[in-house]
């Protein structure tokens, strides 16, 4: 305890440093007059006892620093002197300065960057009170292998069994999202809702900032309310507290507001800025959705959260039990169905698959901030070299080793913070321009920017980064020798040869990791150029397609339906310009790839493969023309082909082959469900080209073609009673216009038909390719500014050693010179040490890469990680850089006049 006492004393002591100095002084003083007292009763004169006085009381500044020393931390005291004097110094060299600065706000600045998305997406919690106890509960399809059915979904049923049979929850429920036409506030417009169990906002456990949320038994009865978003209600009613109790029509069906959720509240949390729910309304499931094909659609969601002492395992064998008994009441035709229940922490299942991506990009901008580091380093490294006659003389002086060490250390901490502030104000800019760029497939993006946590790190980072660079010119400086120092002079030669070899190995520290990263954006770059060759099996040029929902409200018979999309497609084909249109369920590039069982006549399926899955596309008018899509064998619909008719399908390539394989397809049957379900057949009349669904590297799905005039036909016990067709699906025009200047045309030939009906997600083909390409195109962007960044940081560091080399070397190159040396040999003498140092860095580097290549694994298209062109290329391009880095020292070393130099010398 005595000795805690006298720590915390001595960090007090800090504070009040000037009051004990003036009572050491005056303590000193009373001292010395004693004495002085003393020598002059002796007899002595004034003079020679005050003399006698100092002489016997010892060295005054020594007693002073004693007493400093014992009674408080004095290095710690000093750190304000240092840093008085560290600015002094850095303002006489502003070259130096700047350069160090900016190096470490660009390396600073990007690692801060990419931090703050690694915080908001991956460590912040979920902004939900106790988030690890909320978990998404769903179920997986045994044996399929669509890439739709890997994310675990709920049916109608399931919901129901779920809620009523699980006992791990407190709260639970299902939700779905879907667009809606929103009119009766302003003009109508295309929203995302979210339709969800009362249970839901009890299990989130948010409260809304106006009014209230429905409550389950609201969700069971049927009501029509509606809760809004916080930044619906202020961009769509300006923020209006008397909101609650107005009127809104959702498919001009009338739902009452009774709240309004907070500004940072959002469910479910979908990836990127698009989708998010603006409005949320009660599930309300209908009698229908139990029944025939509604229960087998598994196109909801479930969360829950988890009772006190109950874990997520422990909840899905609790689940899977109900699994298990749904399974036991499933009908006749979904017999051969297999489900488990699978509960995933929301936490996980919000950013599982973003993960790989934001390690990736935190690796990269370590590795460029590694190289900052090590140029730093090596910069004050020459500093102190350069400054080693000044360090000699201090030491010869008395100064201490520690005094010294201290001060390159808070030197280094100044530069580290001066950038570390500037390149918090880059990644500020970084951020606000970039958010937006950042790909769709990201999660919680709103969350993304510079609060403490990310401003705690960044100051973390600079202060560990200027202690960590410190260290070596530090060390450095306190290991010169005072005698060589000082007899040496002012003369250039081999001084400083000894700290060569950690000058070196920085530099071919710089070079590896350069290397590694550079091998990393080449390896992206071919993976991005492999993924623009494959085809895509349709012509996105010069088409327009938006995607259009009629509300039941008022097209609540089929033949209001097909009456508004006879009229729209004659109407779009009678258009200036218009080459084809049609109308599709599932366009092309966008990611509508959901999954339907079918049975083949004949086919038997592989061996675990129990659903034969495949993309059903209903299609009116003539899409495949309006895409481009090419037909291989047969032929396409007709108008002959509706309900009373032949049912008749059409397949792509990759279904044929999977199904009748090295057979014509034409003529053979297929029809919807498994083998015990009652559908009827479907004959196959042509086959078209695998188009992609997704991006170009998602893998092709099979896919079937049905007229939509077909579709309950097909369905036959699956088809629901009173269901309708046709009701929503993609307008897909292609014209010989440019397609922009298509969309309001578009929109006005749909207003005349129905002056409320809005469009959604209006785009041409090109941009819808476009942002299915983003995610690949972000990442390979990124990683190669970073490798491009670290290269010429890298390059750098060659400069600086190799310069600085030359320079010390300058009395040796003039010997040379003088004793008949050319200047090709002095070229290339020095252009070989550059080209030894990068040799040894780039066989580091290729290590480093083949390390590496687990992380880039998953971000690969039909390359290797191990690409020998990518490596070798890479490990050449940085010998060259190298080379070009030399080459500048090198013939400045060349033009030296031996004369001159020796002279000097």
């Amino acid at each position: 305890m005595k000795h805690l006492r006298r720590i915390f004393l001595k960090f007090y002591l800090l504070f009040t440093n000037s009051k004990m100095e003036a009572e050491l002084a005056r303590e000193i003083c009373a001292h010395l007059a004693l004495l002085e007292d003393e020598y002059l009763r002796r007899g002595m004169t004034s003079d020679d006892a005050r003399r006698a006085a100092r002489v016997a009381y010892g060295g005054v500044e020594q007693a002073k620093q004693l007493h400093r020393d014992e009674r408080t931390f004095q290095g710690l005291s000093q750190i304000p002197q240092d840093v008085r004097y560290t600015l002094r110094q850095l303002r006489k060299s502003p070259g130096f300065s700047v350069t160090a600065i900016l190096m470490l706000a660009l390396g600073m600045g990007a690692t801060t960057a990419i931090f703050s998305i690694v915080e908001g997406v991956l460590l912040r919690p979920l902004p939900f009170p106790n988030p690890d106890r909320l978990v998404v509960l769903g179920d997986v399809l045994e044996g399929s292998h669509c890439a739709s059915c890997t994310q675990s979904s709920v049916t109608a049923p399931d919901i129901r069994n779920y809620m009523r049979n699980t006992e791990s929850f407190s709260h639970l429920g299902g939700y779905r999202q879907r667009l809606f036409e929103l009119s009766g506030a302003g003009e109508p417009a295309a929203v995302n809702a979210t339709r969800m169990s009362g249970e839901v906002f009890a299990a989130l456990g948010v409260s809304p900032v106006l009014g209230r949320t429905f409550t389950q038994q609201e969700d069971e009865e049927g009501q029509q309310v509606a809760v809004l978003s916080y930044g619906m209600w202020r961009s769509r009613f300006h923020g209006d507290a008397n909101v609650l109790g107005s009127k809104i029509l959702l498919y001009r069906k009338p739902y009452t507001v009774i709240g309004v959720m907070p500004r940072d509240f959002e469910f479910p949390l979908n990836p990127g800025n698009v989708n998010q729910s603006e409005l949320w309304l009660p599930l309300s499931l209908q009698p229908e959705e139990f029944t025939a094909g509604r229960a087998a659609s598994w196109n909801s969601r479930m969360v829950g959260r988890l009772k006190p002492g109950v874990t997520a395992g422990q909840a899905q064998s609790d689940a899977e039990r109900v699994a298990q008994e749904t399974m036991r009441d499933y009908p006749a035709y979904m017999r051969s169905i297999r489900i488990h229940a699978v509960a995933t922490p929301l936490h996980e299942d919000t950013v599982g698959q973003a993960r790989p991506l934001v390690r990736t990009l935190f690796f990269a901008v370590i590795v460029v901030l590694l190289i900052a580091c090590a140029n730093l380093a090596g910069l004050l490294l020459v500093r102190a070299i350069r400054r080693r006659r000044e360090i000699a003389v201090r030491l010869a002086l008395g100064a201490r080793a520690g005094t010294l060490l201290r001060q390159a250390v808070v030197e280094s901490m100044v530069l580290s913070i001066a950038g570390g502030a500037t390149g918090l104000a880059l990644a500020a800019v970084a951020l606000r321009v970039g958010v937006a760029l950042l790909p769709q497939t990201l999660p919680r993006v709103n969350e993304i920017g510079l609060d403490w946590p990310v401003m705690l790190f960044a100051l973390g980072l600079a202060l560990l980064t200027g202690f960590l660079c410190g260290l070596a010119p530090a060390f450095a400086a306190i290991r010169t020798s005072v005698n060589e120092s000082l007899k040496e002079g002012g003369r250039t030669g081999t001084s400083g040869g000894g700290h060569a070899k950690l000058r070196s190995a920085l530099v071919v520290a710089e070079i590896a990791v350069a290397l590694t990263l550079l091998t990393a954006s080449g390896l992206l770059l071919r993976s991005f150029e492999k993924m623009r060759d494959v085809e895509l099996g349709f012509r996105p040029g010069n088409t327009l397609a938006a995607l259009y929902v009629l509300p039941q409200q008022r097209y609540s018979t089929q033949s209001t339906i097909d009456e508004f999309t006879k009229t729209l497609l004659n109407d779009l084909g009678q258009l200036p310009g218009a080459d084809a249109v049609g109308i599709t369920s599932f366009l092309p590039a966008t990611g509508n790839n959901w999954g339907t069982a079918f049975t083949i006549e004949g086919y038997v399926p592989p061996t675990g493969a129990r659903l034969n899955m495949a993309a059903i596309s209903l299609i009116e008018g003539d899409p495949f023309q309006a895409l481009g899509i090419r037909v291989l064998r047969g032929r396409v619909f007709t108008e002959s082909d509706n309900a009373g008719s032949q049912l008749v399908a059409i397949v792509n390539r990759k279904m044929a082959e999977r199904c009748w394989p090295r057979q014509d397809p034409i003529g053979k049957r297929l029809r919807r469900g498994m083998p015990e379900t009652s559908t009827p057949w479907m004959t196959v009349v042509g086959e078209v080209d695998d188009v992609k669904l997704e991006a170009r590297d998602a893998e092709t799905m099979p896919q079937v073609y049905q007229p939509v005039t077909q579709t309950v036909a097909s369905e036959g016990v699956l088809a629901s009673h009173g269901e309708l067709s046709a009701a929503d699906g993609w307008i897909v025009l292609r014209s010989r216009m440019v397609p922009e200047g298509m969309q309001d045309t578009l929109r006005a030939t749909v207003r005349r038909l129905d002056p409320q009906l809005p469009l959604y997600q209006m785009q041409t083909m090109e941009h819808a390719i476009s942002k299915s390409e983003a995610p690949r195109r972000f990442n390979t962007v990124l990683i190669s500014s970073f490798a491009i960044a670290a290269v010429l940081l890298s390059v750098l560091g060659i400069y600086a050693v190799i310069a600085f080399s030359v320079a010390l070397r300058k009395q040796e190159m003039a010997v040379r010179m003088a004793l008949g040396g050319q200047r090709a040999e002095i070229i290339l003498l020095i252009l070989s040490s550059g080209a030894k140092l990068a040799a040894v860095g780039c066989g580091l580097g290729l290590v480093g890469a083949v390390a590496a290549s687990r992380l880039l694994r998953s971000f690969l298209f039909e390359v290797s990680p191990f690409d020998p062109g990518v490596l070798s290329l890479a490990a050449i391009a940085m010998l060259l850089l190298a080379l070009a880095a030399s080459a500048l020292p090198a013939i400045r070393a060349s033009s030296t006049d031996p004369m001159l130099t020796l002279r000097g010398e």
